[in-house]
C-alpha cells in the first residue's frame, strides 16, 4: 500500500470510531433522559404512555390512602388544575405529607395510573422543586384568565 491509502484508510478508521462512540453516547443519553410533566399536560395527554418521566405538584389534601402491606401508598398529584393518580410502593420520604410539594418519577399506565417508582418530597419551610412551582404558578395564572 502506498503512504497515500495507507493515511486515507487510517482517517476512515478514525471516523468510523468517532461515529460509533458519537452513537453510543447519544444512544445512552437518549434512554436515562427523563422529563418533567405538569398534571395539565399529563391529562392532555402530552406525556409519554409506558416511558419514564416525571410529574410534580401539590399532594392533594384527603387523598394519601396506605394499603394494608404496609408500603404501597396512593395519592394523588395536583397543579390546582387537573389531577393524576399515583400509585408508589416503597419507603415514602419523611417530608411527604398532604398539601406539600412533591415530584414522582415512574410510567403512566395505559388505565391512567401513575407508578412512581422514586418519590421526591421539598426539604424545608420555603423550598418546591422549580419544576413544580413554576407549574402551579401557570395553573393559577389560567385559572384566574379563564374566569369570565
Amino acid at each position: 500500500m502506498k503512504k497515500r491509502h495507507k493515511r486515507l484508510a487510517l482517517i476512515g478508521g478514525g471516523l468510523a470510531a468517532l461515529g460509533i462512540a458519537t452513537a453510543l453516547v447519544l444512544n445512552a443519553f437518549q434512554s436515562n433522559l427523563v422529563f418533567f410533566f405538569t398534571p395539565t399536560q399529563v391529562s392532555a395527554g402530552e406525556a409519554p404512555q409506558e416511558r419514564t418521566f416525571r410529574v410534580g405538584g401539590m399532594v392533594q389534601t384527603g387523598s394519601v390512602q396506605r394499603l394494608s402491606d404496609g408500603l404501597t401508598v396512593k395519592f394523588v398529584v395536583t397543579d390546582t388544575a387537573k389531577m393524576v393518580p399515583v400509585t408508589y410502593t416503597g419507603i415514602l420520604p419523611d417530608l411527604f405529607s398532604e398539601g406539600k410539594g412533591v415530584v414522582a418519577q415512574g410510567k403512566l399506565g395505559v388505565d391512567g395510573l401513575f407508578r412512581a417508582e422514586e418519590v421526591l418530597a421539598k426539604h424545608d419551610e420555603n423550598y418546591m422543586p422549580p419544576e413544580a412551582q413554576h407549574a402551579l404558578d401557570e395553573a393559577a395564572k389560567n385559572t384566574i384568565t379563564a374566569r369570565p
